[in-house]
């Protein structure tokens, strides 16, 4: 299985980031059902893993909290864009959750994650996209902001990877206090 620890996401919210989606040339759009926070990319793991995974994550504890979402932007690799997001602002119980996550994944063994934690909901993969339409598309969209969303729980989910795109199941939800 092809595992990810991650936030999902409101009806209403999802509606209002798919109002993003278009007039970029080189963009593939996510679909607005496949929107989400990912607070740790597992990847794959054989189905006895998963199980202790889903131990690991079933003993944290921690509080509810809200989350603000707004502004777009870019990830590059090597100077030559390859992501389009909306931000998620950063807040202490979001980066206190992700870090417990984070460590209760460890002591699972898994090794540490590498990437530093950058809070976002990706919109689109570019490939070859125009420099200047996309500054034109991240500067018509910079002042995007969406409802504050209250967070109750974090959820696992599984990824099939498909010809289109992939389809995300959620295989657990963990509540929050």
């Amino acid at each position: 299985m092809r595992l990810f620890v991650g936030l999902d996401l409101p009806a209403t919210l999802r509606q209002r980031l798919a109002l993003l989606s278009g007039g970029l040339p080189g963009a593939r759009w996510v679909p607005a059902e496949n929107y989400h926070l990912t607070l740790r990319f597992i990847g794959e793991m054989p189905g006895h893993r998963a199980e202790e995974i889903d131990l690991a994550l079933s003993t944290l504890r921690a509080r509810r909290f809200s989350l603000g979402v707004g502004g777009v932007g870019v990830f590059a690799k090597g100077g030559r864009p390859t992501s389009l997001w909306a931000g998620v602002e950063r807040s202490a119980p979001l980066e206190h959750l992700q870090g417990k996550i984070e460590t209760a994944l460890q002591r699972a063994g898994l090794a540490a994650e590498r990437r530093r934690f950058t809070p976002h909901i990706t919109l689109a993969r570019l490939d070859n996209a125009g420099e200047a339409r996309l500054a034109a598309f991240v500067q018509a969209h910079n002042l995007f902001r969406a409802e504050t969303i209250a967070v109750a729980h974090f959820t696992l989910f599984s990824s099939l990877l498909g010809k289109e795109h992939a389809v995300y199941t959620a295989e657990a939800d963990y509540p929050l206090t």
